[in-house]
């Protein structure tokens, strides 16, 4: 982030007074998470082509069980990869520095918590129906590489429009109708 403030700054990124009204943070945070659903989809699909994977994603699927920390364990070229999903939506609109803040801590945050390991109560999964969360996330650190879909970052809309989640929704509607993944009776 600091070596990328001259960028941002050139962009048209303010720093100083008056701080942007709600309304412009607001639109601009939900345009970035739409932004970077989208982009990252696409980015993180190509991470799980044969090549790639072998040589650079599979340092991030070394946990089949990944927990919060292991959200940001990833090979360096992934990190510049995938990391521009982050910030093409604050390179385009040039915010002020306090929303791309805002925008950073709520991507980690996100991330952290689809990496968690654990659907807890107050995850936004149980309040917004196009939210993946740990749940959606977890199915697709178990699977091998060419058959694991769910390649959202906070959002499913990009998986249910190309497909790529109908794995994880038979085993939800597995679960739901009382029988585990492995065809055992809960």
């Amino acid at each position: 982030m600091i070596a990328s403030y001259p960028v941002f700054k050139f962009m048209g990124m303010q720093s100083s007074l008056p701080l942007p009204s709600w309304k412009v943070v607001s639109t601009q945070i939900i345009f970035y998470f739409i932004l970077e659903d989208f982009v990252f989809y696409w980015g993180h699909r190509v991470l799980h082509t044969k090549w790639l994977y072998k040589h650079v994603h599979s340092v991030h699927h070394e946990y089949a069980t990944p927990f919060g920390l292991t959200s940001e364990y990833a090979h360096p070229a992934e990190i510049l990869f995938l990391g521009f999903a982050t910030i093409i939506g604050p390179a385009i609109t040039g915010p002020h520095l306090i929303t791309l803040w805002l925008w950073m801590v709520l991507r980690v945050l996100e991330t952290v918590e689809a990496h968690c390991g654990y659907h807890f109560p107050w995850s936004l999964s149980n309040f917004l129906p196009l939210y993946g969360g740990a749940d959606f996330h977890d199915y697709h650190h178990r699977l091998l590489y060419t058959k694991s879909g769910n390649y959202s970052s906070t959002f499913v809309y990009m998986d249910r429009l190309f497909g790529t989640d109908t794995g994880y929704r038979k085993l939800k509607a597995l679960k739901k109708a009382g029988v585990e993944d492995d065809g055992k009776e809960m």
